[in-house]
């Protein structure tokens, strides 16, 4: 049985209510991938007329499953799809052995649900390098298939953790010509994050109308905003993998729509943050805004140079108010930057300013700051109009401890 983590001091009270989203419908089981008894293996099956976007990571090492889902995107809507994820093992890194894997995987689940092999995507996440036991995933996938539930959204959010303490939801309503479109999605998410699409699993179903490729469009987009702007650890997975289904089945066209694209991104933010707030060992939630920057573009890379360091994750773990990491981060970022019109704040406190620290900075100040459990660091290089957000958690022993104990 997986050894259980205490829950990260930063999880919700509770997993969220999520919405009915009426088109698709959820099951899960435990199919004994790596641990016996443990709820490890989902499936989601959508309604003909589903659109169905992905973005996905851009690893070279990616995993058999992300290269099958991303070989099949694009495809015709008048079928029904389905996602089925493991959780235990990556199946990556695993050669001609994961793309049988895959091949058992779609080919059973199209059987079972009578639909067409390339509208069923798998994803699998947990170990890289060890052969996917796949005859034990399809030899639940008549159970799944039976189980199928339009209310079963959180027990597929359990089966796919791994090293996450909590499960992970988001939803949003929204109005659109005085009728009501509903999004919600779930998320997995831990270790090995970094922003490179979306450096985890996460799935949202929407019952809004969208065509295939503006919803591909926007995921994308708004990707680049929300799970491209949260790291943990700097490490990028082999299996990151985002999808994005919309149904139609609430009758309402929101191809183009500003309020859908809002409230898709209020869900798809809310779910990013949950990923930081699990991240392995953290006890700080840690946003930088960078603004000043010559370029949008130059702000993202100071903002990821500061999250991604682990000098200033560790003084924040320590809630040592050492703004000299910060400075030295944005020093090797890369991207343009001037000492002398450099200024650092921890919340509201000004600590330092034109290259060097405030006259009023007071170090007792700057220690109040970290010792929140919510932390804001904001950097304004003074040069341009660039700007950019981020959010990171603290690097602890615990994070240690958690990954050289991981496969054992």
């Amino acid at each position: 049985m997986a050894k259980s983590l205490p829950v990260s001091p930063l999880a919700p009270a509770s997993f969220p209510d999520l919405p009915v989203i009426k088109g698709v419908r959820f099951a899960s089981a435990s199919a004994g991938v790596k641990y016996q008894g443990r709820t490890d293996v989902m499936l989601a099956v959508m309604d003909p007329g589903t659109s169905v976007a992905g973005v996905f990571t851009r690893s070279k090492t990616r995993s058999a499953p992300v290269l099958d889902c991303q070989a099949k995107l694009g495809g015709a809507a008048d079928a029904g799809a389905a996602i089925l994820v493991n959780s235990g093992n990556s199946n990556a890194f695993t050669g001609r052995h994961g793309q049988t894997s895959v091949a058992e995987i779609t080919s059973a689940v199209a059987a079972a649900g009578g639909l067409p092999a390339e509208r069923v995507f798998t994803a699998s996440t947990g170990v890289i390098g060890e052969p996917l036991p796949h005859g034990r995933i399809v030899a639940k996938i008549g159970e799944l298939n039976s189980a199928l539930d339009e209310t079963a959204l959180e027990g597929a959010a359990r089966a796919i953790m791994t090293t996450d303490t909590f499960a992970k939801g988001a939803s949003a309503t929204v109005g659109i010509e005085g009728k009501t479109v509903k999004i919600a999605g779930i998320a997995k998410g831990s270790g090995m994050i970094a922003p490179d699409m979306a450096t985890m699993l996460v799935y949202i179903f929407t019952d809004a109308k969208v065509e295939q490729a503006a919803l591909q469009a926007q995921l994308a987009e708004i990707c680049d905003r929300t799970f491209n702007c949260i790291t943990v650890d700097s490490d990028t997975s082999t299996s990151d993998s985002l999808m994005l289904c919309a149904t139609g089945a609430s009758g309402v066209d929101a191809t183009g729509n500003a309020e859908f694209a809002a409230g898709l991104e209020r869900v798809m933010l809310d779910l990013s943050h949950q990923v930081v707030r699990d991240g392995e060992g953290a006890t700080k939630f840690v946003e930088i805004q960078v603004t000043g920057a010559a370029t949008d573009a130059d702000a993202k890379v100071h903002g990821l140079a500061i999250a991604n360091s682990p000098l200033v994750k560790t003084a924040i773990a320590g809630e040592d108010p050492n703004w000299g990491r910060v400075v030295m981060a944005i020093g090797k970022s890369g991207a343009e930057a001037d000492r002398d019109q450099l200024s650092i704040s921890f919340g509201d406190v000004l600590v330092a300013e034109k290259g060097w620290v405030s006259p009023g900075y007071k170090e007792e100040l700057g220690a109040a700051e970290m010792k929140k459990q919510e932390i804001t660091i904001k950097v304004d290089l003074g040069l341009g109009s660039g700007q950019a957000t981020v959010w990171t958690c603290d690097l602890t022993h615990q994070y240690i401890s958690i990954n050289a104990d991981y496969r054992s």
